[in-house]
């Protein structure tokens, strides 16, 4: 087995795009995964001057894209193992969506911040 990490650089005009870096020589064979469905269109290329660095491309289907949260797994297609997922995020987003609780929490973190800074600046901390 070769080690493996795959670096995301981009979702441009639907397309996932990657650089796959491996300590082997010939261009490992990925599946991307949706709902336990396999994408078909996965480009692995080899990067030019670079050994052991490969460009890769996902095709992302229009129709897979609805309202809700989507989340794409990518994996090593001959041992299993997960390399990267992306998630896509569409139409009215779910209440219970971690997403939306997390920038939640950040929001009232901020508050909180500034409103303890404003209490120590007002020389409430003496």
């Amino acid at each position: 087995m070769t080690d493996m990490s795959l670096q995301k650089a981009r979702i441009h005009a639907g397309v996932w795009e990657g650089t796959l870096t491996t300590s082997g020589t010939t261009a490992p064979e990925l599946e991307v995964t949706y709902q336990d469905q396999a994408l078909s269109e996965v480009d692995v290329a080899e990067i030019a001057d670079q050994p052991g660095q490969f460009s890769v491309r996902i095709q992302i289907p229009s129709g897979l894209l609805c309202d809700g949260v989507q989340t794409f797994l990518i994996c090593d297609k001959s041992s299993g193992d997960t390399l990267d997922s992306f998630v896509i995020v569409a139409g009215q987003p779910l209440a219970s969506d971690i997403r939306a609780e997390m920038d939640l929490l950040r929001a009232e973190l901020d508050l909180l911040k500034r409103s303890f800074r404003r209490h120590l600046r007002d020389g409430g901390g003496k």
